[in-house]
């Protein structure tokens, strides 16, 4: 939604604040961009997704998972161009730095969940410009999973998993697979750990 006149913008913006729906709310280069809310299976995946992950990772070595976030290519005035991901890995020696409201710099990993009317790959740019090295994509209308490389400044496909053709993706960030696998009532999200065969399914 683009609201043009400045004085409706703004009492949308402080109903909305006051909603507390805000939390998901992006801004891209100063334009206010309003996500569907997530609906409890959305939080139920971004839960198990992020127990696997923080299964994985060493958070004594500085490692960190985490359930969404702020996401700038900024320290200062960071409020202007931001996006938030599902879920958020940044592993030790990640360059970001993590400014309490906001990670200035992108994550080793992040998952975008796809609402109705949300196009993820309008923020590949972004997420390039600040080195986000993959991005897991949760497809659910039709189900499928897709998994996208950063290779020389851009996103490469990893691959493709859906019930026709359920492809184990490989994270070459995280020692995780994930693939897609028929549920009782609907698709599920297989990870798998292969080092120890330990699975989740979202």
């Amino acid at each position: 939604m683009l609201i043009l006149d400045p004085m409706l913008a703004r009492e949308f913006r402080e109903h909305h604040v006051a909603t507390d729906v805000c939390r998901f709310d992006e801004m891209w280069e100063g334009m206010l961009v309003v996500p569907p809310a997530p609906n409890n299976e959305h939080f139920r995946i971004v839960s198990i997704l992020n127990t696997a992950t923080s299964s994985v990772i060493d958070w004594d070595a500085g490692d960190q998972s985490v359930p969404g976030g702020n996401l700038s290519d900024r320290a200062a005035d960071w409020q202007h161009n931001y996006r938030v991901p599902d879920l958020l890995v940044y592993l030790a020696g990640n360059p970001a730095v993590d400014h309490g409201t906001h990670w200035e710099g992108g994550p080793d990993f992040l998952v975008e969940i796809i609402s109705p009317g949300e196009k993820p790959y309008d923020k590949f740019d972004f997420y390039a410009n600040v080195n986000a090295r993959e991005i897991l994509i949760v497809h659910r209308d039709p189900w499928a999973l897709e998994l996208f490389q950063l290779s020389g400044g851009k996103y490469v496909s990893a691959g493709r998993s859906d019930l026709s053709t359920p492809g184990v993706l490989k994270s070459t960030v995280l020692p995780l697979a994930f693939r897609l696998v028929a549920g009782k009532t609907r698709p599920k999200i297989e990870v798998t750990h292969p080092p120890t065969g330990r699975r989740w399914e979202a």
